[in-house]
């Protein structure tokens, strides 16, 4: 192994799925999951506060493997983008199921979806089917109170029935109120917000997103000119498809330095065809394409059947109809969720989705080859580690997608 595989200062720069949470979330989440697998595998890692300016972030300080190495963490924020999009008002967030169902439906692309994988297309579907759930125990309940209003009309006359409709669309309104109250529970308007994000422009990024995404590559462009041995992006869920878009513009633009460090791509939990296979996503079909084929990156992707939220072993550029000649990345595997917990932790994890969607920024008591703390603080490049590697054999590379053109020209159907 050369030199140019050892790590000894690192930049990690997160990237983050639909989440209005503040990032200081994963800083804790960094702790706790750090502190528990360097117990289990044998390494400390420990965590200080950031120096200096730019994103949030912290310092990260292991001794693993026999090396001691540095990295620093930053988070790159869109929550405020997050928070903005996500909806309080009740009709708005149906008028969003209606108009994200049909955008999906009418196109063909939710078919298209269910060929891949069914787990993330039942995710999707949840919201649709918890609001209109929802949505007819309110209205149940409203004509219960009208019908009762009305057993008054003998003695009331017509102002029965306008008392029972006030009075109905009272216990409607009030039913839908502490549904939306409960949310934190049942997540339907949270997800529902989540995939409107993306239909309402058809895949197309909308122009403040694409602002902040401009940010981002700065600040990695900027990494890049540091004196550290591997820049890594680490874009998670929805996060992934937003990094693959700005690592292309970043490598269009000629920003990432031949004598610089090693410029790494890791993608977690991706969901990347529910916005590639809508048909306003050229520009994410044409970056996939671009950038599956570039020697200045390290592209891994990781899933694992058992996030039911991710489209798992689903190789996101060629499922989505734009493998390139000379396609080099990514390189898709499984984190091996089964194996790689214990059977008494699966059985707790296994119906808690939405938990184990974030299982790769966690701790795994029975560890194998998949290790988000030896990845993002240990010695070795991401190239290196995975280098010897093997793609899963279980993988889908086969073109789903009934949208495949990479320019903003009108789409036909395949």
């Amino acid at each position: 192994m050369s030199d140019s595989d050892r790590v000894a200062r690192r930049r990690v720069f997160y990237i983050p799925g639909y989440d209005p949470i503040h990032p200081r979330r994963y800083r804790e989440l960094y702790r706790k999951e750090g502190a528990a697998q360097g117990a289990i595998s044998g390494y400390d890692l420990s965590l200080s506060p950031k120096t200096g300016g730019g994103a949030y972030g912290w310092h990260v300080a292991a001794q693993m493997d026999g090396a001691q190495v540095a990295a620093e963490v930053e988070v790159l924020v869109w929550s405020d983008i997050v928070r903005g999009s996500m909806s309080g008002s009740i009709p708005a967030t149906y008028l969003q199921l209606v108009r994200t169902a049909w955008e999906y439906i009418s196109t063909g692309a939710l078919l298209r979806l269910m060929r891949l994988r069914k787990g993330p297309v039942i995710a999707a579907l949840y919201p649709v089917a918890m609001l209109l759930l929802q949505l007819v125990l309110a209205v149940c309940a409203g004509w219960a109170v009208y019908a009762l209003a009305g057993l008054l009309e003998p003695w009331l006359g017509v102002a029965a029935r306008l008392l029972g409709g006030a009075l109905g669309l009272v216990a409607l309104w009030a039913i839908l109120r502490w549904f939306q109250r409960k949310d934190g529970k049942l997540f339907a308007y949270y997800l529902m917000h989540d995939y409107a994000y993306s239909a309402q422009h058809k895949g197309a990024n909308p122009p403040e997103l694409e602002a902040r995404m401009a940010q981002f590559g700065a600040a990695i462009a900027a990494a890049l000119r540091d004196d550290v041995d591997e820049v890594l992006v680490v874009g998670h869920s929805s996060g992934a498809h937003l990094a693959v878009s700005i690592l292309a513009d970043l490598i269009r633009s000629g920003r990432v330095p031949e004598d610089g460090p090693k410029l790494a791509f890791l993608s977690l939990g991706q969901v990347v065809p529910m916005v590639s296979f809508l048909r306003g996503a050229w520009r994410l079909r044409a970056d996939l394409a671009y950038l599956a084929t570039r020697d200045e990156l390290t592209w891994v992707d990781v899933t694992a059947p058992g996030d039911g939220c991710a489209f798992a072993l689903c190789d996101p550029v060629a499922v989505s109809g734009v493998a390139p000649e000379g396609k080099r990345w990514p390189l898709v595997f499984s984190a091996q969720f089964t194996r790689s917990l214990s059977p008494a932790r699966w059985r707790e994890l296994r119906w808690r989705f939405f938990r184990l969607h974030f299982q790769y920024l966690c701790a795994f008591d029975a560890p194998l080859d998949y290790d988000y703390f030896r990845i993002t603080a240990g010695p070795l490049t991401l190239s290196a580690r995975y280098a010897q590697r093997p793609p899963s054999a279980s993988r889908l590379e086969a073109p789903v997608n009934r949208f495949t053109s990479t320019t903003p020209a009108p789409e036909r159907a395949a």
